[in-house]
């Protein structure tokens, strides 16, 4: 009982100190590969979340944080040229853009929970998070870009992408619905239309045995008639 405590323990204990180390900058940690996946696996899943999202709604009335028009103003303030549809990584990761991202990056420091934290941000934004398609980038500057993205229409392809895929989705559900209906009534109107044949044929043979019936009676009338006559000519 106690060797299982002291599992749990030690499982908890590396769980707050991964946690721990998550909160901080990337930098901070270096190349450990433990905690480089932890914070690759819970990038991905916010990456994930954040896409199904702007497939789903409308991004124009989406709302990333509390403070949206603050980031939206500074961003464009600090980057009024920046072309964001599709993102040149120079000018996110070059020294010289470093320098002119870390004093937009700071002013938000307190304001925005986990600033600085990794997170994957989409090149093109009419495509997904392929690997091609994805760097790493400050929490602040994912926010500043797609706030900027879906204010100024430019995640409207996504949107569009995934509403178009649900009609065809549904198109396609209800095409085979309708096949499902067409084969089942088709088996139906078989099965009526064989019972109908039986029924017929039933009612043939039914009227052929009547009729036989029928003659083989007058014709043993008629037999008896004639044994009658032959009697009495006899007599």
């Amino acid at each position: 009982m106690e060797a299982v405590s002291g599992i749990d323990e030690e499982v908890s204990g590396e769980l707050v100190s991964v946690a721990q180390a998550l909160s901080l900058p990337a930098e901070s940690y270096g190349n450990d590969p433990t905690i480089e996946m932890a914070w690759a696996v819970r990038a991905m899943q916010h990456a994930e979340v954040y896409y199904k999202l702007i497939s789903s709604v409308d991004p124009q009335f989406l709302k990333l944080t509390k403070v949206d028009d603050q980031i939206y103003s500074e961003f464009r303030e600090h980057f009024e040229t920046l072309r964001i549809d599709v993102l040149d990584p120079e000018e996110l990761k070059s020294e010289s853009a470093k320098e002119k991202w870390r004093p937009f990056c700071l002013k938000f420091d307190g304001i925005v929970e986990d600033f600085n934290y990794g997170t994957l941000l989409r090149l093109d934004c009419s495509q997904g998070y392929t690997e091609e398609n994805t760097i790493f980038a400050p929490r602040i500057q994912f926010f500043a870009i797609e706030i900027a993205r879906n204010r100024e229409g430019y995640n409207k392809a996504v949107y569009i992408g995934g509403r178009d895929k649900e009609g065809q989705n549904g198109a396609s559900e209800r095409e085979e619905g309708g096949k499902e209906r067409a084969h089942s009534g088709g088996e139906e109107k078989s099965e009526n239309g064989a019972d109908s044949e039986g029924e017929k044929e039933e009612e043939v043979n039914r009227k052929e045995n009547t009729e036989k019936t029928d003659k083989g009676g007058e014709r043993e009338k008629e037999i008896n008639k004639e044994i009658n006559h032959n009697s009495e000519a006899s007599v």
